[in-house]
């Protein structure tokens, strides 16, 4: 990417959501889906997304225990996608937690159903009180 252009984290986690959604869609891994890109994505979104890969499975077992009532094949796949890639940041980046719940709030608003603002952020609010206190 060149010099001139700095994406703020806010577009670089949605150009994240973006990528881990599409990466899904073609049944890529994170470095594959990168090695397709003619741009290559910014450096916190590569970060994002190797967060969102090396925690997948440790993430799916806190939104799935954490999410009452609701089955992870249940949830709409944005929203699924969200809270994978905030709970990595969580888990594996120094990023204030408020700040991973206010973007994380922000981006299902925009792409996902009306109720799923309120849903993603209680689930989310509930996992970071068990890791990070």
């Amino acid at each position: 990417m060149s010099d001139s252009f700095r994406a703020t984290r806010r577009e670089a986690r949605e150009r994240a959501v973006e990528l881990a959604y599409e990466a899904q869609i073609r049944g890529l891994g994170v470095e594959d889906m990168i090695a397709t890109l003619v741009i290559p994505p910014e450096p916190f979104t590569v970060e994002m997304l190797k967060a969102y890969e090396h925690t997948s499975e440790r993430a799916e077992a806190l939104i799935a225990e954490t999410s009452t009532g609701w089955s992870l094949h249940r949830m709409p796949v944005i929203d699924l996608l969200v809270m994978r890639l905030a709970t990595a940041e969580m888990i594996e980046l120094d990023t204030p937690t408020g700040a991973i719940l206010s973007e994380a709030v922000e981006l299902v608003g925009r792409y996902s159903t009306d109720e799923s603002s309120r849903f993603v952020n209680g689930v989310l609010a509930a996992i970071a009180r068990q890791i990070r206190g």
